[in-house]
């Protein structure tokens, strides 16, 4: 296959504007084999070549290598000279910007150059070393800053890395201020031709400390009796877990011994997600052997948090809205109704439909948003905990808005220890909740496309022509959103969404089965198991029809 002249002269006006010797050196040689007819050297060049990254509602996100559809320095550079300029269009000229990072390929690089970028514009630069994204997110708003960048591509493989955008509250920036970043950094200059300065200054470790405090203040029982055993999945979540668990009350604390240093490479897992099968193998052996009492699981940015639960018939993780459901049932059961009188919980459209249960049990409000904490922790005013399924919890949201996984660890450590205290277990406030507002079994499945134009088409079809039965009831169609089908029958919920960072379509499947009595709770669970397997069948059918 021949190099297109047009692809060729792309490539070569990239490397002219590249400021970084060693990329520019990389595309060079992706070049020089394209030309020399290496195979498939020609389709590797247009892949990094194919536009530019896009600057969504999460900032930028791909992978680590050379041209302009890569995480690299020449793009970073561009795109915070996008972010300095859309700061100056909100009259925020002279602020200060907290820029993070964690401990990914080529982080440390990227998080230099937007503090160089962005103290060149006139901003007030404080940087952070390899620290938790949360810690980006609260000092965002104990500082006073005017935004917030973390360079960070949280539980993605280990080539790819990112660029997250926080608002001066700090909350992700949500739409049109995206869009207005994306024109920006359209008509921000070469990355060559950019300013940099070296005012950065870095943030001390007492505001650091500040987090810390905030975070070890959360438990609302006095029990800390309780063996914890904490993987930080090869992130950079493990030391700061560790002081504020100690802060907290809680020193019996176990890392994982070959997942406790930041490691770029995620060498003992294949996917460094706790969601994924087998990522949290490692911590459940431990946390076996050592006979712990709770085992917790970090992404390696540690702003998500999966709990590992002993239960009779041995170890298991949690699901995100078995956690979920936890964890708001233990803030709205301890919640000081004099601080808070008018208090507000939050799920997406994705998650299990339980939380609302347990906040009306409560007399307390709550609400449903689309997916992400960007939407989340802007579900209304009074919002005193929130979460997602896919393991994101905001606890404190006074103080971090946005999900934190160690908050949220600290928080299970309280509700773990305070019921071991009373010779009660999280599996027993699992069925004591099934119990209460009936079994809730929530799964997903997905459908991978290897053309995204199939996905619009298939969406289309569902919504002009939904299903009239499923689990033999009659079904009702009540759509959140132009790209979402939601479909309703007797006992349950089926959401159809494309994936946001894949070539996917996912269904989020929920059984909503009665519990007449706590002695029929075994028997609801079986039969809960079985209409999800049929529904499962039967929602696979429509995905492939």
């Amino acid at each position: 296959m021949s190099l297109p002249s047009e692809l060729r002269d792309r490539a070569f006006r990239w490397m002219a504007d590249d400021p970084d010797p060693e990329t520019k050196l990389e595309l060079q040689r992706v070049v020089a084999a394209a030309m020399g007819g290496a195979p498939g050297a020609v389709d590797e060049l247009a892949d990094r070549m194919n536009g530019t990254l896009s600057f969504g509602t999460a900032g930028l996100r791909g992978p680590v290598r050379a041209g302009s559809n890569g995480m690299n320095r020449a793009v970073v550079v561009r795109a915070t000279a996008g972010v300095a300029s859309w700061l100056r269009h909100k009259g925020h000229a002279g602020g200060t910007v907290v820029v993070g990072r964690d401990a990914r390929h080529g982080s440390a690089e990227f998080a230099t150059a937007a503090a160089e970028v962005l103290a060149a514009a006139g901003l007030t630069v404080r940087t952070l070393g390899p620290l938790p994204t949360p810690v980006t997110a609260f000092l965002v708003r104990s500082l006073g800053a005017v935004a917030g960048i973390q360079i960070t591509a949280s539980h993605n493989p280990p080539a790819d890395n990112g660029y997250k955008v926080y608002t001066d509250d700090g909350s992700q920036i949500v739409p049109p201020d995206d869009r207005l970043i994306e024109a920006a950094i359209g008509a921000s200059p070469a990355a060559r031709s950019v300013p940099l300065s070296h005012g950065a200054l870095p943030v001390s470790d007492a505001q650091v400390d500040t987090y810390l405090a905030r975070a070890a203040s959360l438990p609302r029982g006095t029990a800390r009796a309780l063996r914890v055993v904490l993987t930080p999945m090869h992130g950079v979540g493990g030391a700061t877990a560790l002081e504020a668990l100690r802060r907290a009350g809680f020193p019996d604390v176990t890392l994982v011994p070959e997942q406790a240093s930041p490691d770029p490479d995620f060498p003992t897992v294949d996917f460094p997600n706790p969601e994924e099968p087998g990522a949290a193998d490692l911590l459940l052996q431990h946390a076996a052997t050592l006979d712990a009492d709770l085992a917790v699981a970090l992404d390696p940015d540690a702003d998500r948090c999966a709990l590992g639960v002993r239960f009779p018939d041995g170890w298991r993780m949690l699901r995100g809205d078995e956690t979920g459901a936890l964890l708001g049932a233990h803030v709205l059961s301890t919640l000081d109704r004099v601080a808070h009188p008018d208090p507000l919980v939050a799920t997406t459209i994705v998650s299990s439909s339980l939380l609302s249960l347990i906040a009306a049990a409560h007399g307390v409000r709550h609400a449903e948003t689309l997916t992400g904490f960007k939407w989340l922790v802007r579900a209304g005013e009074g919002l005193v905990f929130a979460y997602e399924e896919a393991l994101g919890l905001c606890v404190d949201p006074e103080a971090v808005r946005d999900k934190d996984g160690i908050s949220a660890a600290i928080l299970a450590c309280d509700l773990a220890a305070t019921r071991t205290a009373s010779g009660r277990t999280l599996p027993d406030a699992l069925d004591e909740l099934a119990v209460a507002h009936g079994v809730h079994l929530t799964e997903q499945i997905s459908l991978r496309f290897t053309d995204i134009a199939g996905i619009p088409p298939l969406l289309a079809a569902l919504r002009a022509h939904p299903p009239t039965t499923l689990g033999g009831a009659a079904v009702t169609q009540d759509n959140p959103a132009p790209d979402i089908v939601r479909l309703r029958a007797d006992g349950l919920r089926v959401v159809i969404r494309p994936s946001g960072t894949e070539p996917k379509v996912k269904a989020y499947l929920e059984i909503v089965e009665p519990v007449p009595a706590a002695a029929s709770l075994s028997q609801a669970r079986a039969t809960a198991t079985r209409r999800m397997t049929a529904l499962r069948d039967e929602v696979a059918a429509l995905l492939k029809a």
